[in-house]
């Protein structure tokens, strides 16, 4: 499979979003706890504003199989579809938001996701603090990767 990084256009963000949503709801265990018009309103309108959003696709079935919103500080959103993780994609994310930081980045990830700690933890990512700050009232875990 071959998959190119682009700039999020909101042409994809039906199945973007259907991508995003079955993701984490496979990660956590949980439905969405928002419906799908309003996922679809907060990715076009809001994520955007102070995130710059990246999308992977799939070039040989033109299909959405990730998503990246991040700033110079922050991962705020990576979540790759459940049929094709395993396959370097987050990684290949993951790098970029490394390469578009100021050298330091954190995230959050939902404590039951194990799959991602380890994924960030094998991506020089370090635990820094813990909590339950987050609409789905679950722990999480709040990670910190440094350049140098």
């Amino acid at each position: 499979m071959e998959f190119v990084i682009i700039e999020y256009d909101p042409s994809y963000s039906l199945q973007t979003v259907r991508m995003w949503r079955d993701s984490k709801e496979q990660a956590i265990g949980k439905k969405e706890i928002h419906s799908f018009e309003d996922h679809v309103f907060y990715l076009n309108n809001i994520l955007v504003q102070d995130n710059k959003v990246y999308i992977a696709i799939d070039t040989s079935e033109e299909q959405v199989v990730g998503i990246l919103a991040c700033n110079e500080n922050w991962v705020n959103q990576l979540y790759i579809h459940t049929q094709f993780q395993g396959k370097g994609i987050g990684k290949k994310l993951l790098d970029h938001a490394k390469q578009c930081s100021e050298g330091r980045l954190f995230l959050y990830t939902f404590e039951v996701n194990k799959k991602a700690q380890q994924f960030y933890e094998r991506n020089g990512f370090s635990i820094i603090g813990r909590g339950n700050d987050n609409e789905e009232k679950l722990d999480d875990i709040k990670y910190e990767w440094t350049k140098f």
